[in-house]
């Protein structure tokens, strides 16, 4: 995996197609991993018009409130703006831009499954954040993890 090295804040764009559970829960894990560290966005190619309540669930047993995001759809400036653009089953809805890291993410959907499933999806989510907060360089202002 190739590092992204900058001195402005990373911003990393997760998108799915329902932009309702694996991009919610990998967008609060990043949040909650890198802080301010880096801009976190999400969107769907066909959002939903909420949240899998099962992801809301799954996240706050890991002390991450995702409960108040809502499922918004993928804008191109946000491509645009991003340094780090991961999808998960969007297939080609994402635009692409030279420049720009791209990532796909091969997730299960969780949407109508269970609480121990959604729970194997959601750690399958932390490990991969782990490894993108790992790459990412952060410049001088808190590199550490």
């Amino acid at each position: 995996m190739e590092d992204i090295v900058t001195t402005a804040i990373p911003t990393v764009l997760f998108v799915c197609v329902h932009n309702a559970g694996r991009s919610q829960m990998a967008a609060g894990y990043l949040r909650s991993i890198a802080g301010d560290r880096v801009r976190v966005l999400s969107g769907g190619s066909e959002p939903a018009t909420g949240l899998n309540p099962v992801a809301v669930e799954a996240m706050g047993e890991e002390g991450i409130d995702i409960a108040q995001e809502v499922p918004s759809i993928l804008e191109t400036e946000q491509v645009r703006e991003s340094d780090v653009v991961i999808t998960m089953g969007c297939g080609d809805a994402c635009p692409i831009f030279p420049g720009k890291r791209y990532e796909d993410w091969e997730l299960e959907d969780p949407a109508g499954k269970d609480l121990p499933t959604v729970r194997r999806i959601r750690d399958d989510i932390r490990g991969r954040v782990e490894d993108l907060v790992a790459s990412l360089a952060f410049g001088t202002a808190g590199a550490e993890n």
